[in-house]
């Protein structure tokens, strides 16, 4: 056990937001905590983060910086335009462009052109503009879902439910999980086909919960938790001055997720969970021991959730199609990015100054926009 180990307040939980070549960032965060030593217990992903989460857990300790790599390595475009330099923004256009035109290798190929276009009855497994079979033979080579399944670390990966549209938790401590749950994780269409689990078709959890911290917070029993959530969407941002600049603005809007507004409610849970916690200590005994007493006693707790938010910057030229920009030169800028954002939260420790004892949530926010 390292010294910040022995430090910590509780298990260690990585939460990570969906987003495409975006989640090149959570690489870089999650490489400063393997070298600190704070391994995660638990990992909540949604999309590009349930993939990012299915290599960690399903991977040796010493391996999975590796399989990390190798991931984004695959998927990674290689510069085959050298003038971008001269032109602002057009590294990514071209980036994105190549990524529209011939897919992503190791992720998702383009379908041959359908017969009757976008209204032609293809089956739900085949209604998308890209096939992800590809995907599968990367998550087949690169997770070894035995090691995933064996409990440490946890792993939770977010859909949602095609028909009903209720959000789904696969969850290994619950069930097994195989390449299904991750790739239906990030379906998401039109671009993505569904994928059926047991037989039910699901999309991207993004489209209903693409900040899946409330599977750590409302999960049962609760324990004390240093919860890293690591966001690639900018929650706040610039008034946009055209329609290009408008549409990117309402996609960060969409897929951050509400997620200040998600830790403030739950701010106001956990204080109350803590203010019945008190009360209870203060009914007579005999009440308290009650089997009514006990079952109203249960609605409080005494745990501290530590959430440590980081928030991926805003690349110069980025627009509307940037989580489709898989240049090596956004992978490696959002890769050390992410590495120095998590290097200065891990070295200011803010987990370890005394807190509140009537607050279950604590906050602890990095905004690389502010250096805070």
């Amino acid at each position: 056990m390292t010294a910040f180990q022995a430090r910590v307040p509780g298990q260690i939980v990585l939460v990570l937001q969906g987003g495409g070549a975006l989640g090149a960032y959570q690489l870089g965060v999650y490489q400063a905590l393997h070298e600190a030593g704070l391994e995660p217990d638990w990992v909540i992903g949604t999309s590009i983060g349930a993939i990012n989460g299915a290599i960690i857990a399903g991977n040796r300790l010493e391996d999975r910086i590796v399989r990390l790599r190798e991931l984004w390595q695959r998927v990674g475009q290689a510069p085959s335009f050298r003038g971008w330099q001269y032109w602002p923004g057009m590294r990514e256009a071209f980036a994105e462009l190549l990524t529209l035109v011939q897919g992503i290798a190791g992720f998702c190929s383009p379908r041959a052109s359908l017969w009757g276009g976008v209204q032609a009855k293809v089956g739900l497994e085949r209604a998308s503009f890209y096939s992800s079979e590809p995907l599968r033979a990367t998550l087949c080579e690169l997770v070894d879902f035995r090691a995933l399944n064996a409990g440490r670390p946890r792993l939770t990966v977010g859909a949602v439910h095609v028909e009903s549209g209720a959000m789904c938790y696969f969850d290994s401590r619950r069930a097994p999980l195989d390449v299904e749950h991750v790739m239906a994780s990030g379906a998401l269409p039109p671009g993505l086909p569904a994928v059926r689990v047991k037989g039910e078709p699901y999309w991207d959890g993004g489209l209903y919960s693409n900040t899946p911290l409330e599977a750590v917070l409302d999960d049962n029993p609760r324990r004390d938790s240093l919860i890293f959530s690591v966001n690639v969407w900018q929650q706040t941002g610039h008034e946009p001055a055209s329609i290009w600049q408008a549409v990117a603005r309402q996609k960060d809007i969409q897929y951050a997720s509400r997620a200040d507004s998600h830790i403030a409610r739950q701010k106001q849970i956990h204080h109350l969970r803590h203010v019945i916690r008190e009360l209870a200590r203060r009914v007579p005994e005999g009440e308290r021991n009650s089997a009514e007493g006990r079952e109203l006693a249960s609605w409080g707790c005494h745990t501290t959730m530590h959430v440590v938010q980081l928030l991926a910057p805003q690349l110069d030229g980025e627009d509307y199609l940037k989580d489709l920009d898989f240049s090596e030169t956004g992978i490696r800028c959002r890769r050390e990015a992410g590495f120095a954002d998590a290097r200065r939260i891990i070295e200011r420790a803010p987990w370890e100054a005394p807190v509140d004892p009537m607050e279950g949530v604590i906050v602890h926010e990095l905004s690389a926009r502010t250096g805070g």
